[in-house]
Formats: C-alpha cells, structure tokens, sequence
C-alpha cells in the first residue's frame, strides 16, 4: 500500500521559516518526480514546487526564491524548505508523487498519481 505522509507544518510569523516533510512508504519513490501543492481556504489547489528524479526543479512564481525542494534518496523522503513566510502562504500543503521514474515534472495536479493527507502551515502578519 503506497503511503505519502506530510510533516512539518505549524503556525509561524511573517518571516519565519519551516521545513516540510513528505515521507514516502509502500514503493521507492527515488528516481520519480515528486511536487507539492497547497490549498487555501475556499480557493483551488495550486502548485508550489516539483523535482524530477534527477533533481531538476520548478517553482511557482509565488514561492521562487523563497523556498526550495530537495530529497534524500535514502529516506523516500522530499523535503520543502520555506523561508521568508508570507500570510497568504497560508494553505494545507499537499505532498504527491508519480508512478513511475522520469525526467520530467508537471505542475498538472493530473500528472500525479500518489497523495498525501497534507499539513497546515499558517503564517501570521
């Protein structure tokens, strides 16, 4: 049974940092991209971040230069690394992974055939 299990979230101010975890179980997810997404309350589930799985990555605009994405191999685990936290980064974030191994990402929530539970992260002003 393919598991993908979130951690990390928590309340934070503006400026402050948090690191999330996506631990994954049932299958090796090492050489499959892997993204996040965050939803907001009463908004649609958007795209945040991928990473192949030979470590190319993709941003969102919102989030470039702000947070990064990296895995550890070893662990089955991708990480997302959010620095300079905003109020409207304000969401549940999603972590989610792909079938099978590629070089490629997708910011399409489509692509995507694994899903975590997701972990709120709230950012106050």
């Amino acid at each position: 049974q393919v598991q993908l299990v979130e951690s990390g979230g928590g309340l934070v101010q503006a400026g402050g940092s948090l690191r999330l975890s996506c631990a994954a179980s049932g299958r090796t997810f090492s050489t499959n991209t892997m993204g996040w997404f965050r939803q907001a309350p009463g908004k649609e589930r958007e795209f945040v971040s991928g990473i192949s799985g030979i470590g190319n990555t993709y941003y969102a605009d919102s989030v470039r230069g702000r947070f990064t994405i990296s895995r550890d191999n070893a662990k089955n685990t991708v990480y997302l690394q959010m620095n300079s936290l905003k109020p409207e980064d304000t969401a549940v974030y999603y972590c989610a992974a792909d079938n099978s191994s590629g070089l490629r990402l997708s910011v399409l929530e489509r692509y995507y055939d694994y899903w975590g539970q997701g972990t709120q992260v709230t950012v106050s002003s």
